[in-house]
């Protein structure tokens, strides 16, 4: 068994493999206003009952990003797709979900990504979110709820009620993203462990719920539910390209390592 990854990106974004387990992923600078994407995941077409990953498994990697702080978002793991967006950009349809997720995950000021005020919700960050796999018709009638979200006492309603659904656990990373870092998930059915670099950052009982994409990321999107109901959600500026380069990427499941297919030539766009 091989990876199936395929590229998902916006005008202008690249996805370059650069090797055969290594990729380079960069979007352009630009304003505010302008959403830009690179992406690599598995699952971009797939119906979330059909996504490739359950646990037990080991998701290992190394990386590297251009900026101490991409403004936006930028990371790699294993999660379910909650937004269901991508047929926006030519993918499957996919309705919304509660989180489930086990991934690092590195987030500029203003993203605010936590519903527990006891741990980060920004920066560089090992985190994991476990909810139950509620059927997506739940959700429609929130829809009409929207216009609520701009009342901040009705969104430290929502989000106190949103956290005692969602658990979830994250620690902060005291690294420079700009040097190259070894990443390591296990997710197995009772715990979730993060390591860094060999040594072990988090291990938690908080384990997503599969079945799981594998997704790996840069863009400028910022979104931020903090105590306060100041809500916030859009895009932010870069006046340079940003981009991450990953490589030595494996998957171990079932004492079986699962690689990325020798396909492409080095230092050639796979879109």
């Amino acid at each position: 068994m091989t990876l199936q990854l395929q590229p998902n990106i916006t005008l202008g974004a690249e996805v370059t493999r650069i090797a055969s387990d290594a990729w380079h992923l960069e979007i352009p600078p630009g304003l505010t206003g302008q959403y830009r994407l690179a992406q690599l995941d598995d699952y971009h077409r797939l119906p979330r009952r059909a996504f490739p990953w359950h646990p037990p498994l080991s998701l290992s990697l190394q990386a590297r990003a251009s900026h101490k702080s991409i403004p936006g978002t930028w990371g790699f793991g294993l999660w379910n797709d909650p937004f269901g967006l991508a047929f926006l950009r030519g993918g499957g349809v996919r309705l919304p979900a509660l989180p489930n997720a086990a991934w690092f995950f590195f987030a500029s000021p203003p993203n605010y990504l936590s519903l527990r005020d006891d741990l980060p919700a920004q920066g560089a960050l090992a985190a994991t979110f476990q909810s139950p796999g509620w059927s997506s018709i739940l959700f429609l009638p929130t829809i009409l709820l929207t216009p609520l979200l701009l009342i901040r006492p009705v969104v430290r309603g929502v989000r106190r009620l949103v956290s005692r659904v969602v658990q979830q656990d994250a620690v902060a990373l005291p690294i420079d993203p700009m040097e190259r870092h070894a990443y390591r998930i296990d997710w197995s059915t009772d715990r979730t462990i993060f390591y860094m670099d060999g040594t072990l950052v988090l291990e938690t009982t908080v384990v997503p719920g599969g079945p799981l994409g594998l997704v790996m990321w840069v863009d400028n999107q910022y979104a931020a539910l903090p105590p306060d109901g100041r809500m916030g959600y859009g895009t932010l500026p870069d006046p340079q390209p940003a981009w991450i380069e990953v490589d030595d990427l494996m998957i171990n499941q079932s004492g079986a390592a699962i690689a990325p297919p020798q396909q492409n030539e080095p230092n050639s766009p796979i879109i």
